[in-house]
């Protein structure tokens, strides 16, 4: 396999729902929730692509575009963004829609690196 295929196959999507325990006082998904989830599909992209031990080891600009409502429907994204010898790069995308509507919007995206390491947790290639 290619690399373009490998990294058309680790794309990951993830759907949730913003339920109550997960608002703060404004009524929109809490922001650390948010970067919870987003760490949570780019893991999940990164092994699809390397398929190694991975950890985070960084992020990058997160982007906070609009507010995340209590009772959308958010879907997020995974794609490979850049890989290096030893550190990818992985760029998330939180989707919002409105449960009865067909609009969809950007509401968050931001970059995630990854590293993979090997079981003494020593870093180690991405691509043999």
């Amino acid at each position: 396999m290619n690399i373009e295929e490998q990294i058309n196959k680790s794309e990951t999507r993830q759907v949730k729902i913003v339920f109550k325990n997960l608002i703060n006082d404004h009524n929109t998904l809490f922001g650390g929730i948010a970067l919870q989830w987003m760490d949570e599909v780019a893991y999940i992209t990164a092994t699809r692509f390397c398929r190694k031990k991975v950890v985070t080891i960084s992020t990058g600009k997160i982007d906070f575009k609009k507010p995340i409502p209590y009772g959308t429907i958010a879907e997020l994204v995974g794609t490979v963004k850049n890989i290096g010898s030893v550190k990818l790069e992985i760029k998330v995308q939180i989707y919002i829609e409105q449960k009865y509507t067909e609009n969809r919007e950007l509401a968050v995206s931001g970059s995630f690196f990854f590293a993979a390491v090997d079981d003494n947790n020593q870093p180690i290639k991405l691509i043999d």
